[in-house]
């Protein structure tokens, strides 16, 4: 593993910072503000999730729109749009006054850092990397974690101390200083696998290379849409509703926000993990397992009294976490191949966007309604557990015709 890390450090750095600088568009991070951007815009639970529903699901169409860009465009020119737009607005999260601003701020927050940051970083390991694929993936994730151990609690700090406009404030600034001028220089070149150039262009299922209309009409992407939407939905749900949460419960914010470091270090565990399982067994054996911890996440958190089950919960979930990003990211070159790699992403990535978007709408509307967050978990967890249960038909077909010869 060392020997691995200080030969590719160049380019799993890429994916690490990429990872890392997509928490400004994360829920988690962006709901530390909520209680703030609702009392300054006078909104309720309801009208705050409606708002970024339909700014996550906005930048859930442009990405299935023009997620497939990375196909085209080297990652440079990519990466470095992207970083300018979301600081941008970062800015717009700073000094926006009206409702207007703050939706289109929030939208190209979700485009830019949770979803394309994600999907460039994934795409280019996913071609970079061959036969250690699932290593870099796991290696290039720790930048999820290691934002949510090194940021939450200054973020917290940050909004206390100044107010949450100076948390956005030192976003755009790490952006346009640090981010940039820092990608810029590690993507001047892009990266070809030691194995020849023909090789870098890997096949999928059945031997083909599987562009985006193939696989919609496949029976195992959409059979896999429960599993793939449902971390994204979790998580979302819970992050954006953590201050009302803490409302329900009596817990303050503050004591709340090191339990990211427990998400944050069960998922590095859990990714490393499946890393090492992906290349082992394949990736297609850990799917039925998936959305088991952050099912008995979501009971933990419905029937807490005890902050200590917060941090317990956050862990459980960090697990499903750390696995998701390690499987999809090694497994869908391996199930569609390279060739159209963005393209598929940019699909899978609209998906978990998507899910994201439904969450914070239907659970403000649900508190409007007199529905508390603790009840809607009992529903959540369920769902976590009747998923993970088809999930064994999944891999068990998908086994059979993993066996079948090239066409």
């Amino acid at each position: 593993m060392i020997r691995f890390l200080i030969h590719n450090i160049r380019w799993l750095s890429v994916g690490f910072l990429l990872t890392f600088a997509s928490t400004g568009g994360q829920t988690w991070f962006i709901s530390l503000c909520s209680s703030s951007i609702k009392e300054q815009f006078a909104l309720s639970d309801g009208a705050w999730g409606g708002i970024y529903t339909l700014a996550t699901l906005a930048s859930a169409v442009i990405m299935f729109w023009q997620g497939s860009i990375v196909d085209r465009v080297p990652p440079r020119y990519v990466t470095l749009i992207t970083a300018c737009l979301f600081a941008l607005a970062a800015v717009g999260m700073a000094v926006g006054q009206s409702v207007w601003i703050l939706g289109c701020s929030l939208f190209l927050l979700r485009f830019c850092g949770q979803g394309m940051f994600g999907h460039i970083a994934m795409t280019t390991l996913g071609r970079w990397f061959v036969n250690h694929r699932g290593r870099a993936v796991a290696l290039a994730n720790l930048g999820y974690p290691a934002s949510e151990i090194l940021l939450a609690a200054p973020a917290v700090i940050i909004i206390e101390a100044f107010g949450w406009q100076a948390l956005w404030i030192c976003v755009a600034i790490f952006v346009f200083l640090i981010f940039v001028p820092t990608m810029a220089a590690l993507l001047r070149t892009d990266r070809v696998p030691t194995q020849l150039t023909e090789q870098h262009v890997l096949s999928g299922l059945q031997g083909r290379h599987w562009a985006r209309h193939d696989a919609m009409r496949h029976w195992l992407l959409p059979a896999l849409l429960p599993t793939l939407l449902t971390p994204g939905l979790m998580g979302t749900v819970l992050f954006f509703n953590q201050t009302h949460l803490a409302e329900l419960k009596g817990w303050k914010l503050v004591a709340m926000a090191p339990a990211f470091s427990c998400f944050a270090l069960s998922g590095v565990m859990a990714s490393f993990w499946a890393g090492w399982a992906v290349d082992r067994f394949g990736g297609h054996r850990l799917i039925p397992f998936l959305l088991l911890p952050i099912g008995f996440g979501m009971a933990l958190v419905s029937q807490a009294t005890s902050i200590t089950a917060w941090y317990l919960a956050l862990g459980s979930m960090g697990i499903t976490m750390g696995m998701s990003s390690a499987l999809w990211g090694a497994v869908l070159p391996a199930l569609y191949g390279t060739r159209h790699l963005g393209s598929i992403r940019s699909l899978t990535t609209t998906v978990m966007v998507f899910s994201t978007a439904i969450g914070p709408g239907l659970t403000g509307l649900l508190i409007d309604l007199g529905v508390d967050f603790t009840t809607q978990c009992i529903g959540f967890s369920a769902w976590c557990f009747v998923i993970a249960a088809g999930s064994f038909f999944i891999e068990q077909k998908l086994t059979k015709e993993l066996t079948l010869p090239a066409q």
